[in-house]
């Protein structure tokens, strides 16, 4: 999805919401576009420009978060991590490095997904649970820190 499709898109769904897509909004989503991964508000905050304050962008990402922009993950030693939404980006898992706690997105190839979804689909059905979704956080050390 291109730049602006997926600009539309959240401005759409803002307005569907009643909330207004401001400039430091359309920043945050744009610095998240150009992750690879979850990032924090701190990391999100480095990578900010301009700057915005620390408080601004957790007011920002909060509401991001209510709408359904954005969600959080929460990794290693509870720090959230935010990401697009998969209805904006595409069903992905993470891999989290437990010694830094970097965040990264991985694509699993169909094959696989279709594996993961029947067995999500078989341990759901142990409990009779109707599973709409799955998320895979596969923890370890990223190469850096290995």
């Amino acid at each position: 999805m291109n730049g602006s499709s997926l600009h539309r898109q959240v401005e759409n769904r803002l307005r569907e919401r009643g909330v207004r897509y401001t400039k430091g909004r359309r920043v945050v989503v744009t610095t998240l576009v150009a992750e690879d991964g979850p990032r924090s508000a701190a990391e999100l905050s480095a990578r900010l420009t301009p700057g915005i304050p620390l408080s601004s962008l957790y007011r920002t990402l909060a509401v991001l978060e209510e709408v359904g922009v954005v969600v959080p993950h929460f990794a290693t030693k509870g720090i959230a991590r935010y990401e697009l939404a998969e209805w904006l980006t595409g069903h992905h898992h993470h891999l989290v490095c437990i010694e830094c706690g970097v965040v990264e997105d991985i694509e699993i190839p169909d094959p696989y997904e279709y594996r993961i979804e029947s067995l999500v689909e078989k341990i759901a059905a142990m409990a009779s649970f109707d599973p709409t979704n799955h998320a895979l956080e596969i923890e370890g050390r990223c190469a850096r820190c290995a």
